[in-house]
């Protein structure tokens, strides 16, 4: 793309080709780490379950 060119020449204000890339990068990493934070908070409750005496 043109604009995206001008915008990695530095032409134009906006984000980087490479920028572009490390963001979204970074979202799917974030929503690894939450996905994997929900599997273990639930595997902490689920384990908190057994300990309760009865």
């Amino acid at each position: 793309m043109v604009r995206q060119a001008d915008i990695d020449d530095g032409v134009v204000e906006g984000h980087t080709s490479s920028e572009r890339s490390e963001l979204v990068q970074l979202r799917r990493k974030l929503r690894r780490l939450e996905m994997e934070n929900e599997v273990l908070r639930r595997a902490a409750a689920y384990s908190a379950q057994d300990s309760l005496p009865r």
